[in-house]
Parts: structure tokens; sequence; C-alpha cells
């Protein structure tokens, strides 16, 4: 069996899990210190783990998550109650899909598709 996690860099873990774990109604697994990890309760996505680096955030992602949602305007809201920052103004279609692009607390890019458009 393989399994993938994604491994995202920031300054504070504690902060991005709170984000992450209501943003993805994810669940805290783990945590080592450096570490924390948040999994899927169903076990069907990625486990994502926060790992704390000294230095912040400068350039672009070059990985980001897909945030699928068929209810795309009340997670788009809830998102940004939870501190989250809409990257662009308007959403984009592409490949007949709804988006925007938002950051989580640390700038974190990651995007939001509306599954239902």
């Amino acid at each position: 069996m393989i399994r993938i996690g994604v491994v995202l860099d920031c300054l504070d873990p504690e902060r991005l899990a709170a984000f992450w774990t209501a943003a993805l109604d994810f669940e805290r697994v783990g945590e080592d210190g450096a570490f924390i990890g948040l999994r899927d309760p169903g076990g069907c996505l990625p486990t994502l783990v926060l790992q704390r680096v000294p230095e912040r955030k400068i350039t672009k992602n070059r990985m980001h998550l897909d945030v699928f949602s068929a209810e795309f305007d009340e997670h788009l809201e809830r998102l940004a109650e939870l501190g989250a920052t809409e990257v662009t103004p308007e959403h984009v279609e592409a490949d007949g899909m709804r988006l925007t692009v938002l950051a989580d607390p640390e700038g974190n890019e990651f995007c939001l598709l509306d599954v239902e458009s």
C-alpha cells in the first residue's frame, strides 16, 4: 500500500493546524516538536504535515493544495472567517470550473474550486 503525505513549511504549526483542521475538517494525528500531522478522518485524502521552519515564505509556492467544494460560496466565506485571504480578487473559470486562489494565514497559496460549476 502507498499513501501520500503533503508537507507544508511554516513558522507556526499550531496556528496553521487550527486553520487547516477547520478548513478541511481534518483531525490532528500526532506531533513531534517541529511537526504536526493532520489527517482526513475518512482516510481517503493525503495526510497534511505542518513542519516548523525558521524562515518566512517569500515567493510563490512551487506546489499548492486544491480544495474542491460543492458549496463554493459558503466554503469561501468560511475560509475567510478562518483567516484565509483572497489572492485573486475575482473568480476565474478554468477547464469549466470556477476557482479562486487563496492564501492561508502564513501566505501559502491554495485554490478553492467549485465542483458544481
